[in-house]
């Protein structure tokens, strides 16, 4: 079972839906896959999956012994091979203790393939909390800008203060017309510029912004950024993609 934290400095750069497609991705390919939402008190994973009115129990409630961790699991009959566990809606950062959540997680390598973190942004307590719990790797998604680029920088610093492997990289809402004009960065350019691994690269699309519009999943839509989804999950899965 492997441990992905996908994480961000800046919020808005698209962390929280591709760290959704991507789940839905894996399990399309037969993986046993786990969202965890960690963005205690902004929780959105249940919403963007549909399954927001179905929270009774979260992630806080199991760390802190209120109920069982497969009370807090919700799937959809849909996605049988998907799960998520919730983030608490009226708590603080401080109410998830990295202690809580690294027994979590040891729980949760038994069952699944992949368990995918959906870490709050900034580098705040919360980001703190879950790094500290040791997630076996992580994803850093940036958008192709300066103020991004020295943005996930501090989130590097963060990483090496601590000690932890480097991230790698997924580059979001590139636009090849701005970057042969130069006025946007390559993907390569990004990776080589933060000196990360590129784990994949994911094109603008009007179907992610419809998408959202919808309250719907972009990897259910036939474009070009699902097509770069999968094959970012099959490189995440250590597969050759199939598209």
């Amino acid at each position: 079972m492997r441990t992905i934290g996908f994480i961000n400095w800046k919020g808005g750069v698209g962390k929280t839906n591709l760290a959704v497609n991507l789940a839905l991705a894996l399990q399309a390919s037969g993986k046993q896959v786990l969202l965890i939402d960690a963005d205690i008190g902004l929780r959105s994973l249940d919403a963007l999956l549909g399954l927001e009115n179905r929270v009774v129990y979260d992630l806080v409630d199991v760390a802190r012994g209120r109920c069982k961790l497969p009370q807090a699991l919700l799937s959809d009959a849909s996605l049988p091979t998907l799960r998520l566990l919730p983030a608490a809606q009226f708590a603080r950062a401080k109410d998830l203790t990295p202690k809580a959540l690294r027994r979590i997680l040891a729980q949760l390598r038994r069952t699944h393939d992949f368990v995918l973190i959906d870490c709050p942004a900034g580098l705040e307590r919360g980001l703190r909390n879950v790094l500290n719990a040791g997630p076996e790797e992580t994803v850093l998604v940036v958008t192709p800008d300066d103020l991004c680029l020295r943005d996930a920088e501090r989130t590097l610093s963060l990483l090496d203060q601590k000690e932890l492997p480097r991230p790698r990289l997924l580059v979001n809402r590139l636009q090849n017309d701005l970057i042969c004009d130069g006025l946007m960065y390559s993907a390569q350019t990004v990776a080589h510029t933060l000196d990360l691994p590129l784990l994949g690269e994911i094109p603008e699309s009007d179907a992610m912004l419809l998408a959202q519009l919808r309250h719907q999943l972009v990897i259910d839509y036939r474009c070009e950024a699902r097509a770069a989804l999968l094959r970012v999950a099959a490189r995440m899965a250590g597969a050759r993609s199939e598209e």
